[in-house]
């Protein structure tokens, strides 16, 4: 059984840093939202409360049930968590009237308190909260204090339930992993065992049990979370794997041929379907980005359902999905806000008779290439952009016809190899172009031009969850530029992107 630490969610953009935070200790988290959590069993070592952009003074803060939890099991509150554990127990939580945003200095560290060992006396930490614990109920302890935050940290005697009105989870508190690891390893007893190789093994081990003798059908996008997917699934089942390659006329240039060609090295069993003209019709007249999204997901459902019937005896289909679309895609009473639909998230419907297995939904990005490292992939599998799954469809801004896929293509072409070209394509997480639905006026020799206009996206990031735009030296892009205007015709202007996520996406749709 693995064992695991359960994250509580109140809403904060910051749980799913604190998830990342303990995977990094090599200790196995999931997260759910505070009032709809499983029940809990001896694989659960230790809870974690989030922070939450509620007050406890609201009238409709969230309050979970912890009478399962509190005294019984290690419990750490961070932010609203350690203000929850305060207010509804006996003590006082009040706005404040001091600076608690930001960065901070403990003034005081009890050292003798486990989830403070070894932390330096004067430690940075990041504070994020409008709400200060004015008064603590009086079985509870302070450990730990800033000049303007008396109740900074504290314990609750004859528990191991520990509360911090700081973030341990973000950069700026310079010792928050240390903290982290007093608390899931010191006080939780969690072995640090959730290594890529574990992962492998248990999960090779559990598709085996759950699949059995069954034919699974895999949609592969030439990514690097398809591509793991059918390895593991290929590692547990063999033959009884067939992975199809859906072209929906919105990959990049020459993708289809070139992806299918990379595959025949891994001895997946793979069938290549070009269903380009079905997407681009359905799609035609659609400018909403949500119903670009949905239509697209619709129709990959419709073509693995007549593909699944060709295959005999067929009974799972196999997805990337991965924890951030999952997160992302999930709305519980509020804590988290839905950003957008991912079309390989929420099931099949009723009359598709195939059931989903998704052997990584719970692993964050940058976990999905240490797997795959450890399964043996080439970089040139994980070491991939990301690629949205709708395609170029939402890099194509309001109605998709195949001239702009066509224009895109091009463009996009010559921005990823000049990237590659350049030693710059490894360094950067995900980039792409995108299509506008403006044209600009330029001038080409004597004559005045009206035509497209791109803008280049580059961003750095770990898993997609918060993103910083990519700073490439300025002759690059110029020559890019350059390039793209005199070999596209129908573009005459190129612009960059210089949003972060939050608060931009990474995507324009």
């Amino acid at each position: 059984m693995q064992e695991k630490i359960l994250i509580l969610d109140f809403g904060s953009q910051y749980t799913q840093l604190i998830a990342r935070r303990v995977r990094e200790l090599n200790v196995y988290c999931e997260i759910y939202p505070f009032n709809h959590y499983p029940a809990l069993d001896a694989s659960v070592k230790g809870v974690i409360l989030s922070g939450s952009p509620f007050s406890v003074r609201d009238e409709k803060a969230p309050q979970p049930d912890l009478s399962s939890i509190k005294g019984k099991l290690p419990l750490l509150g961070v932010c609203y968590g350690a203000q929850y554990l305060a207010h509804y127990f006996g003590g006082e939580v009040k706005a404040s009237n001091k600076r608690e945003y930001g960065r901070a200095n403990l003034s005081f560290v009890d050292n003798s308190c486990p989830l403070f060992k070894n932390i330096s006396q004067h430690s940075q930490v990041w504070m994020s909260h409008g709400d200060t614990i004015e008064v603590l109920p009086s079985h509870y302890t302070v450990v730990a204090s800033t000049s303007d935050v008396e109740n900074a940290a504290y314990r609750i005697e004859g528990e191991e339930t520990f509360g911090i009105q700081f973030h341990p989870e973000v950069y700026h508190s310079t010792e928050g992993t240390a903290l982290l690891k007093n608390f899931v390893v010191d006080i939780c007893g969690c072995k640090q065992d959730w290594t890529p190789d574990s992962f492998i093994e248990t999960t090779v081990a559990e598709l085996k049990e759950k699949i059995g003798e069954d034919r699974v059908i895999l949609g592969l996008s030439g990514g690097v979370d398809s591509t793991v997917a059918a390895m593991l699934l290929h590692r547990a089942i063999g033959k009884n794997l067939t992975c199809i390659f859906v072209d929906n006329g919105l990959l990049r240039k020459n993708e289809f041929s070139d992806v299918l060609e990379n595959y025949k090295e891994l001895g997946l069993n793979v069938i290549g379907v070009d269903a380009g003209d079905l997407f681009l019709s359905r799609l035609a007249g659609i400018e909403d980005p949500e119903k670009k999204r949905k239509i697209i997901g619709a129709t990959f459902v419709d073509v693995f359902d007549e593909e699944s019937r060709k295959v005999k005896d067929a009974k799972w289909l196999g997805q990337g999905t991965i924890y951030p679309d999952v997160i992302e895609s999930s709305s519980v009473n509020g804590p988290s806000q839905t950003i957008k639909s991912h079309h390989n998230v929420g099931g099949l419907p009723d009359y598709m008779k195939l059931k989903v297995v998704e052997p990584l939904r719970l692993l964050f990005k940058d976990e999905v290439r240490r797997v795959g490292k450890s399964l043996g992939l080439a970089d040139k599998f994980l070491k991939r952009h990301p690629f949205p799954g709708p395609g170029l469809a939402i890099r194509i801004l309001g109605e998709i016809t195949k001239e702009k896929v066509r224009l895109l293509q091009e463009a996009d072409h010559i921005y990823i190899t000049m990237l590659q070209e350049e030693g710059l394509y490894d360094k950067v997480w995900q980039a792409g172009t995108i299509l506008l639905p403006i044209k600009s006026v330029g001038v080409m020799g004597d004559e005045r031009t009206y035509e497209s206009v791109v803008a280049l996206r580059a961003v750095e990031s770990t898993d997609g969850m918060t993103a910083d735009w990519c700073h490439l030296p300025y002759e690059f892009l110029a020559k890019v530029s350059n390039k793209i205007i005199n070999n596209v015709r129908g573009i005459n202007r190129v612009v960059y992107d210089i949003s972060s996520k939050p608060p931009a996406t990474i995507e324009w749709e």
